[in-house]
């Protein structure tokens, strides 16, 4: 693993990605009934919308000036 950080761009990339991610578990949310299925979707929606912001976090601390 590099010791570089990701570039703004890869970064918006994984961020659409993981939108792209959100979305598609949001439908099969709605799509899908029964405790497991509940559950299984929540923990993945959850895992998604933490790496969402991180994502996130990552790129606005790359686009604040350097001191």
């Amino acid at each position: 693993m590099s010791d570089n950080p990701p570039k703004a761009s890869e970064i918006d990339e994984r961020i659409a990605a993981v939108r792209e991610n959100l979305r598609s578990l949001v439908e099969q949310a709605a799509a899908y009934s029964g405790a497991a299925d509940d559950e299984l979707t929540s923990r993945r929606i959850a895992a998604q919308e933490a790496q969402l912001e991180e994502l996130i976090r990552q790129r606005d601390a790359q686009s604040q000036p350097k001191s």
